[in-house]
């Protein structure tokens, strides 16, 4: 099972955002952990941009059995040309180690509640992390497709409608290692 959630509460100007997600193979032995989980104050700074900053974690939930850390986030999330929503991260661990992502996805209007939403993240990592699988460089590219419906505008369920294929380069072994992963997965979205 995976998870991606976004829930937010003020107004146009400053807004307080939770965001998470994280995995959890059914029947592996291993509880759930959260890849990342956020608590961010959000600023708007310009037309259609957000500066945000707090604190995030990642580790497992309500276990010992997962690796923790907490980071310091800086982010800046908004609309690039032609409607490209674009989120961009800066972490820096309580360890001192910096990691980067970049976050895009565009909605592609099928009707005025079913949209399909192409998205891409990219990883990167400036020193290594071995307990938490995290290479020096790029580390991952994950390229996937939603399939949403807007049941009214502060709902609106999405669900993954090709699958989500995960291309992770980790440099931690001395070659490159890169794998390839699909999921079905359950995306609600609360706008």
């Amino acid at each position: 099972m995976v998870w991606d959630f976004q829930a937010w509460y003020g107004g146009d100007f400053n807004r307080l955002y939770v965001e998470g997600e994280g995995e959890n193979v059914q029947g592996d032995g291993e509880d759930a952990e959260f890849e990342s989980l956020d608590l961010l104050y959000s600023r708007l700074i310009a037309d259609f941009w957000e500066l945000q900053g707090g604190i995030g974690y990642q580790g497992g939930i309500a276990t010992n059995d997962h690796p923790e850390r907490y980071f310091g986030v800086i982010s800046l999330l908004g609309l690039v040309p032609y409607r490209f929503e674009t989120d961009l991260d800066l972490r820096i661990s309580d360890e001192g180690d910096i990691s980067a992502s970049l976050e895009s996805e565009y909605d592609l209007r099928l009707t005025q509640r079913l949209y399909l939403q192409p998205r891409t993240e990219i990883a990167v990592a400036a020193s290594e992390v071995g307990e938490f699988g995290v290479g020096e460089g790029l580390n991952s590219v994950r390229v996937g497709m939603r399939l949403g419906y807007q049941v009214t505008r502060r709902f609106a369920p999405t669900s993954v409608l090709i699958g989500r294929k995960s291309t992770a380069t980790r440099r931690i072994s001395p070659a490159p290692v890169a794998t390839t992963r699909k999921t079905l997965e359950w995306w609600p979205v609360l706008e």
